[in-house]
């Protein structure tokens, strides 16, 4: 083979060789590329997504949320009550189950006000559709409108009461206290739109059902 043969096929393969170092660079410039722009979605996709589980709450949940919670929070506080003044064991067993429920669902429902971006405060207008006053059950500094709740003067009594006056308080003051509560829940059910808050709702309302039956039959045989 003479030299010039050997020469141009050098450069050939040279050539060769630089095509496809350009090559190479250039396939993995767009996979970096294309990487890239995966990762970039990938925020946008998970907003999206947020916005969309924020959203998903109509003015129903919204209410019952804010009702639920300070309506709880009253129950946590009759509960808290019964350690130090019950004297039936059974009531002062209900009434730590009580508050071990009602607890975390008051926890709950004050992070989907934050998701939602709403105030986990009870407005000053706070009639929930569906639902009337019941009449002497307003709680202190809010308008009569929420099923249930204690007056002022009603936990006053109730936590100067100890022995047997105090179990029969807590079991007729508990048991209009869930049944308020239970109307608050199916009407979340009726009208409400998300599941999480639909699903709390049958879950209180079962729940406190079968507790109002326990606490009428321990106020029968006090």
């Amino acid at each position: 083979m003479t030299p010039t043969i050997l020469r141009r096929a050098a450069l050939a393969g040279v050539a060769l060789s630089a095509l496809l170092t350009v090559a190479a660079c250039g396939g993995a410039d767009d996979a970096g590329g294309m990487t890239h722009d995966a990762g970039s979605a990938t925020p946008s996709a998970s907003s999206s997504a947020s916005a969309n589980a924020n959203a998903n709450a109509n003015d129903a949940d919204v209410m019952f949320a804010q009702m639920m919670i300070p309506h709880h929070q009253q129950a946590v506080a009759m509960a808290d009550l019964a350690p130090t003044r019950a004297s039936d064991s059974e009531l002062k067993d209900l009434a730590a189950k009580i508050k071990a429920a009602q607890d975390p669902e008051i926890a709950t429902m004050k992070g989907w006000l934050t998701a939602w971006g709403k105030p986990t405060d009870l407005p000053s207008d706070h009639s929930m559709p569906g639902m009337s006053a019941t009449p002497g059950h307003g709680m202190p500094g809010m308008d009569a409108g929420m099923p249930g709740m204690m007056s002022e003067q009603q936990m006053k009594d109730l936590a100067a009461a100890k022995g047997p006056a105090f179990d029969k308080m807590f079991a007729e003051m508990m048991i209009a206290h869930h049944k308020g509560a239970i109307d608050m829940a199916r009407t979340e059910q009726a009208d409400g739109s998300n599941p999480e808050a639909k699903a709390l709702a049958a879950k209180i309302a079962a729940d406190q059902a079968t507790e109002v039956q326990t606490l009428q039959k321990i106020l029968d045989r006090l």
